[in-house]
């Protein structure tokens, strides 16, 4: 039922002259680091270790570490409720883009769409929705129908002609393992992703997650001390070329490292079992200022933006597409 939405895309390029605009979410990672005094010299450090990190992946035939680089664009999508028979255009989600430039050849090669995730109806479902449902309640549970909604939107917009205009693949996710969980090695070893990781039940973001149409594994990559978790739509392994899996890579660890650092940034390398734990001390701080404090303090506040500006006005109509099967 996508013909009931229009999505329109915006994109800027996260450089060090980056300054978010008044319509990004105050959450996301980018954001956060393109604020304050330091803001230029964020950026600056963060585009230098995603660029080092490339290369240190695409090591073939790149005997000084430095033939590739990384552009990142930020990709925003508005969407418009046709039903809503109003002009005004609601944000919905940014994700990362990746382009790869190959520095020998001069070649600019299409990377990643997905890589960081961020949305208000995801704000809202879990700051607003799941806190309110587990108020006063003695044990933690899931309302029914949690992250339906959004999960139709999201895959009304990959499925949308908007998407496929401007990305021939499907995106990827790429964000921490949950600290929930246990993950166990295995044998498996892919050469650009790395070793394999997998655990036995679905965290809430999993599960959240798989209402988008996207599967999960988790894979600890050459030089990464921690596994990652990659959400992606058809087959992970052999649908997206080396190159591309390691724009994601180095992009995501590089903002995992700066966001937990207790995780991906630790002195030990994950073991055959691993619990992932915020409590960890013996990792390293990058020099690279991030307010991780202020942006689970935002979390809620555009939680509540999106009930305001977006679940109250159209509820009637949203719950009533979500509702259809072909939605």
């Amino acid at each position: 039922m996508s013909e009931e939405f229009t999505f329109t895309i915006k994109r800027i390029g996260f450089n060090e002259h980056y300054r978010p605009s008044d319509s990004t979410r105050t959450t996301t990672n980018f954001a956060n680091l393109a604020r304050g005094e330091k803001r230029q010299e964020n950026l600056r450090k963060t585009l230098t270790m995603i660029n080092n990190r490339f290369n240190a992946l695409a090591h073939w035939d790149n005997p000084e570490g430095n033939r590739y680089s990384v552009e990142l664009d930020i990709i925003s999508v508005d969407m418009t409720i046709h039903a809503a028979r109003t002009g005004n255009a609601l944000p919905l989600i940014e994700i990362l883009k990746t382009t790869i430039v190959d520095h020998r050849t001069g070649e600019r090669i299409e990377g990643v769409a997905g890589n960081n995730f961020s949305s208000y109806v995801r704000d809202y479902d879990f700051s607003v929705v799941l806190s309110e449902h587990n108020r006063n309640r003695t044990t933690f549970s899931v309302p029914d129908n949690f992250g339906t909604l959004h999960g139709n939107l999201f895959t009304s917009f990959v499925n949308s002609s908007t998407y496929k205009h401007h990305f021939t693949k499907p995106p990827i996710i790429c964000i921490s393992v949950s600290s929930s969980k246990t993950y166990h090695r295995t044998e498996n070893r892919h050469p650009v992703l790395g070793v394999e990781y997998q655990q036995d039940d679905d965290s809430l973001t999993d599960a959240y997650f798989k209402k988008m149409g996207l599967s999960v594994r988790y894979f600890m990559p050459e030089g990464s001390v921690a596994p990652l978790a990659f959400y992606f739509f058809g087959d992970l392994l052999n649908d997206y070329t080396n190159l591309e899996l390691i724009s994601t890579i180095s992009t995501m660890d590089t903002f995992q490292k700066i966001y937990r650092p207790e995780i991906y940034n630790a002195n030990s390398v994950a073991g055959r079992a691993y619990t992932p734990r915020l409590d960890h001390s013996d990792y390293s701080l990058t020099p690279i200022v991030y307010d991780r404090e202020e942006r689970s303090r935002l979390g809620v506040e555009q939680g509540k933006f999106a009930e305001e500006h977006f679940i109250k006005p159209y509820k009637p109509f949203l719950d009533q597409w979500s509702e259809r099967p072909s939605c």
